[in-house]
């Protein structure tokens, strides 16, 4: 089992990182709720801080432009070839580095906003414990050589399967409603995917020698987000395979691994906001996953949105109420061993 970090667990109210928390305690969103909120939920849905802003609507936007002008057709697609299998990876790969680099400049070169809205007020710092005795490169050679080489073959290998017709296709043009619907609920059940499989990813073996790496970042930076060993992404990136059972579309593949790549930059920037000629313009990390990488042994899912962490009593929005239970599990565990 992994050792937990219990630096400053014990606090007499809450979590203690060092840095930016939000006032009051982070508030699940209206989705499994009950009774049901059906105007906190239409705010959610399509607020510009909810579910599909700030990030779900660009990076759809961003997919389409990559499959309509730089993905291969599918006829195309239906041998392998070394043309397009490398055109692929060479989106794959220009579109994450230009993307995290975006999100690590600003944060982490610039440092525009200094440490407002940053939830650990001390910059990371090189240590022995990452490869190259750099944080940064580190992250960079898991990020690039595993992570999208792996996404990479995933893509690949689905589109080929869907160009011969071994996989149930959805034809936009004939089924407009349930491509929307598809396209629109791949990052809730990306939720459900991720709560599960980092769920497992922290259990025996499996942390010691697979997602140990990812969680030598407890201070995280944007290239932290795809920071993982190969059999991580593997399992990270296998909700994709969703698209070999029910019908779909060359588009919701590419937007499912692209939200997949793209969203941990983000996630792991340690910011909490944006800020912009000195106000907040927008939500970036959540808070929750923040506190995963601070305590290890909470908030597995992501934003609470789909309530696994609540369903099995590791949910952690900030309160003193869960910092107590946390430490609880915690004390209990260290007199079981």
């Amino acid at each position: 089992m992994e050792e937990t970090d219990m630096s400053d667990a014990v606090h007499p109210e809450k979590p203690n990182t060092g840095g930016w928390a939000p006032p009051k305690p982070v508030e699940t969103p209206p989705v499994f709720v009950w009774p049901p909120k059906p105007m906190e939920l239409f705010k959610w849905l399509f607020g510009k801080e909810g579910y599909l802003l700030p990030l779900n609507i660009p990076i759809m936007l961003i997919s389409t432009f990559i499959w309509w002008y730089f993905i291969p057709d599918l006829e195309r697609m239906k041998t392998f070839e070394f043309g397009w299998i490398a055109q692929v990876y060479a989106v794959n790969l220009v579109s994450l580095v230009v993307w995290t680099t975006i999100w690590h400049a600003r944060f982490y070169v610039q440092r525009a906003q200094d440490t407002e809205y940053k939830y650990n007020r001390r910059w990371p710092k090189d240590t022995e414990t990452f490869m190259f005795g750099s944080q940064l490169l580190d992250n960079m050679f898991w990020t690039l050589v595993s992570g999208v080489t792996i996404w990479t073959a995933y893509l690949v290998v689905t589109l080929w399967a869907m160009a011969n017709g071994w996989l149930p296709y959805l034809d936009m043009a004939e089924h407009p409603f349930y491509f929307a619907l598809f396209m629109f609920l791949i990052a809730l059940f990306r939720e459900f995917h991720f709560y599960s499989v980092h769920r497992l990813l922290h259990f025996g073996p499996l942390y010691k020698w697979v997602h140990s790496i990812h969680h030598k970042n407890s201070n995280p930076i944007p290239w932290s987000g795809m920071a993982m060993h190969p059999v991580e992404h593997l399992f990270y990136m296998s909700g994709v395979l969703i698209h070999w059972i029910i019908p779909s579309n060359p588009l919701l593949v590419v937007y499912h691994l692209q939200h997949l790549a793209f969203m941990p930059a983000p996630d792991h920037s340690g910011f909490a906001k944006l800020v912009v000629n000195g106000k907040a313009q927008m939500d970036v990390a959540t808070y929750m996953h923040y506190l995963h990488h601070r305590y290890f042994e909470v908030n597995y899912g992501g934003d609470g949105s789909v309530p696994l962490d609540r369903l099995f009593g590791t949910w952690h929005n900030g309160s003193a109420e869960a910092h107590e239970r946390m430490n609880r599990r915690f004390k209990e565990k260290k007199l079981q061993r």
